[in-house]
């Protein structure tokens, strides 16, 4: 090794230290700032507001039919009806009105993993274990909607979800097996197929725009129009896996929920990463949104504050907000212009974890499906809890609030679905 070579490794070194501790100031300084700014608590200010008059939320319907574990429902356009799926692997389509079941399909599989009504209502689809998807024709007149049953595309490993792209024409879907892929639901041929990821695609979600041409899966964002990758959201410090992404309201915020315990913000349009939120101890395992800039690909925010597992994350009605859910039994409310933790929706009697979340249409209200069997109504800018519904009789595993936001469903490991208003 010559002298020079020392030198420059020596030099080297050196820049990198000078760096080190350049990061370091600048995020003292960030953390100072945020202080500067941190002088006043939601609670404290909406402390003007009056008190919301007592509430008397009743479990009005009773679904009852399933024999396993509830593990996905969806509401459809007509806010009436209700698709359901099992670890009994049966596919139920409800009257949300009567409680009638209209149709009960018998899939070839358990662990029914991903279920969605599709735009029109006049169709179901639905994927798991098989590696399937699978739709299905709703008719009145047709009781059994299995007869006609239709598989419109088989990925190598499970289907973990799928969702319509603003068409019944058009399904999407992720799967195991790192792929994902649009299907033409009438002759059942891919249309696109996605590739790219190394490892399990968990989630997906359509760009929240009324043309529909791009989504999101894992971190990668794809324009069906162009038929191609047109974005990937990384960085050569990132080396953890995702497990769950989400949209802002507008699309321009991606986020990312990490097995390195933080959410990543990105810049979607721009593809940079603007902030990464901490705050678990263990990795974030489901994150309705993950917030990345779809113009820049950037992660945009990272909040810190939970203590466990993230379980669910969910946008405030105007999108300036995001609401987490995880198994150190609190929902944190996080202002994406404040960047940072504004409320703590948690009491001491409260030590279950919580497994889905939704707001009501205004997003006064915040419901959270605990492990207790419960759920929780948060007055979301006071602080408080108004009141915890009892009726199920196991873990609270999804909750949805209905398209008007008049009534909300829950379902169970009590294999029960329950309609509340």
């Amino acid at each position: 090794m010559t002298a020079s070579s020392v030198v420059d490794k020596q030099e080297s070194a050196a820049d990198l230290n000078t760096l080190l501790k350049e990061v370091s100031n600048l995020k003292i300084r960030i953390e100072e700032e945020r202080r500067k700014v941190n002088d006043v608590t939601l609670a404290s200010v909406s402390s003007r507001l009056e008190s919301m008059q007592p509430f008397n939320f009743k479990a009005r319907r009773l679904l009852k039919g399933h024999t396993g574990k509830v593990l996905c429902l969806d509401w459809s356009c007509d806010k009436r009806h209700v698709v359901s799926s099992s670890q009994d692997g049966k596919l139920i389509i409800w009257d949300a009105f009567t409680t009638n079941k209209e149709h009960a399909i018998t899939m070839p599989t358990t662990w029914v993993m991903a279920c969605a009504y599709s735009p029109s209502g006049n169709q179901v689809a639905c994927g798991g274990l098989d590696n399937k998807v699978t739709m299905y024709p709703l008719s009145l007149e047709d009781s059994d909607a299995s007869v006609k049953k239709k598989t419109v595309g088989v990925h190598s490993s499970y289907v973990s979800c799928c969702l319509f792209p603003n068409s019944d024409q058009q399904i999407l879907t992720g799967s195991g097996d790192s792929t994902c892929a649009l299907w033409d639901v009438e002759s059942g041929q891919m249309l696109q197929g996605f590739h790219g990821h190394s490892g399990d695609v968990m989630s997906i979600d359509l760009a929240p725009f009324e043309t529909g041409n791009t989504f999101v899966s894992g971190c990668r964002l794809y324009d069906l129009k162009a038929d191609r990758e047109v974005a990937c959201y990384t960085k050569e410090s990132i080396i953890f896996g995702i497990n769950a992404v989400d949209f802002s309201l507008s699309g321009r915020l991606l986020f990312a929920g990490y097995n390195d315990y933080t959410v990543g913000v990105w810049d979607t349009l721009k593809v940079t990463r603007l902030t990464a939120l901490y705050g678990h101890e263990n990795r974030v395992s489901c994150l309705k949104m993950s917030q990345w800039d779809m113009r820049t690909g950037q992660r945009v925010h990272v909040f810190e504050g939970h203590e466990a597992d993230i379980n669910a994350v969910k946008y405030y009605p105007s999108g300036d907000a995001i609401v987490t859910a995880g198994d150190d039994a609190t929902c944190r409310l996080y202002d994406l212009k404040a960047d940072r933790e504004v409320a703590c929706y948690t009491k001491e009697s409260i030590i279950f974890g919580i497994n889905a979340v939704d707001f009501s249409l205004s997003g006064r209200l915040l419901f959270a499906g605990y492990n207790d069997y419960t759920v929780g109504v948060w007055d979301t800018l006071k602080v408080t809890r108004l009141t915890a519904l009892y009726g199920h009789e196991n873990r609270v595993s999804c909750l949805k609030m209905s398209p008007d936001g008049t009534a909300f469903c829950t379902g169970s490991w009590d294999t029960n679905l329950k309609v509340w208003a």
